[in-house]
């Protein structure tokens, strides 16, 4: 436990900083996983329609840095390859 006060005020903003950030990023993983079924099960159209959305949050990530920019950038990349080149 922390011995000084602001010590403890620092431990209590990382630990509400940190579930924040998980939130963000597991609702990521969801829309990601979400554009991936519709992938599989060959929704196209409607894969087409919420590409731009999931893309923007994953940018937003990079942006707020809670994932690195090149990991976002590689995500928005395969995920847009999936989604173009699948017929």
């Amino acid at each position: 436990m922390a011995n000084h006060k602001s010590a403890a005020k620092r431990a209590k903003q990382s630990e509400k900083k940190r579930a924040h950030n998980r939130s963000k990023s597991s609702a990521v993983k969801t829309a990601i996983k979400a554009i991936r079924q519709l992938i599989d099960s060959d929704k196209m159209d409607e894969a087409k329609k919420i590409l731009p959305a999931i893309q923007s949050k994953i940018a937003k990530l990079a942006k707020t840095n809670i994932i690195k920019k090149k990991t976002a950038s590689r995500k928005i990349s395969r995920i847009a390859a999936k989604v173009t080149t699948k017929k």
